[in-house]
Order: structure tokens, then C-alpha cells, then sequence
């Protein structure tokens, strides 16, 4: 799987942990390009990047993860 792509994520869009699940529904993947289940740590730093696909889940700018809000 060598295409890889950027996907703008809000903070609602990560789990209580501020983790994201890759292959999303976001990504746009199909049965014929999907891999094994991977939770990305994105609240962490603002982004991460699937270690099968290349996929980059980052927060929107302006976007922030958590706080005690």
C-alpha cells in the first residue's frame, strides 16, 4: 500500500484516550486496500502516521485534545 493521505480530524473525532483507529471510515478504504486495525496516538503530539498505509491523522488547526474542558 503505497498511497498515502492526510486526513483533517476535529478532537471529537478521537477516543477518550485522544486516539484514532486506522483504517478510518474517513480514510476511505475499501476491503481491497484495508490492513489490520492500528490505534494512532494523535492527541499526543497532533498527529500520527499509520505505520501499514502511510495514512496521517492530524487535529485541525485550532483543534485541541482534552484540557479538563
Amino acid at each position: 500500500m503505497s498511497q498515502s493521505s492526510t486526513i483533517e480530524l476535529l478532537a471529537s473525532d478521537l477516543n477518550a484516550q485522544g486516539c484514532v483507529i486506522c483504517p478510518s471510515p474517513k480514510a476511505d478504504m475499501t476491503l481491497w486496500n484495508n490492513h489490520p486495525r492500528v490505534y494512532l496516538d494523535v492527541a499526543r503530539t497532533g498527529e500520527a502516521k499509520c505505520s501499514y498505509c502511510g495514512t496521517v491523522y492530524q487535529l485541525k488547526a485550532g483543534e485541541h485534545f482534552g484540557g479538563g474542558h
